[in-house]
């Protein structure tokens, strides 16, 4: 699971436990139930581990999940909405890209933004938790 999960959210999401889970499926539950019963402290440490939409500087990883579309317009308003989002919840917005070219997502970021904190919170560790599945599904 560490190699699925952004570099910086390892620890966030790993110390939590010293239990070895073998395959994904149950990583994932684990995964779920660490988000569900930690105190909040973790999973905003995951979340803030992941990195922004449209951020300049990426892993490759990401930046091949996030595409290369650089329409200045595009980056600035999602910078924008990405600073509001985080004034707002406090912490990022994560979302499982997909593929999706970056204009895409800022609809989607849009809509987020009207959630509460809590709503917010549970969907960005499914999203979360979507892109780990997705990596896992590409390296099998």
């Amino acid at each position: 699971m560490e190699s699925l999960l952004a570099r910086r959210a390892r620890p966030a999401v790993l110390q939590h436990t010293d239990r070895h889970v073998v395959d994904f499926e149950g990583e994932l539950v684990l995964l779920l139930q660490f988000a569900v019963f930690v105190p909040f402290a973790r999973p905003l440490a995951a979340l803030n581990a992941h990195p922004r939409i449209g951020a300049a500087r990426l892993s490759a990883r990401s930046a091949a999940e996030q595409g290369d579309e650089a329409d200045p317009q595009v980056l600035a308003e999602l910078e924008r909405l990405n600073r509001v989002y985080e004034q707002k919840f406090g912490f990022r917005f994560v979302v499982f890209v997909k593929g999706r070219p970056r204009s895409e997502i800022l609809p989607e970021l849009r809509d987020r933004l009207e959630r509460s904190r809590e709503e917010e919170l549970e969907e960005g560790l499914r999203e979360l938790v979507a892109i780990a599945r997705d990596r896992w599904t590409r390296t099998t």
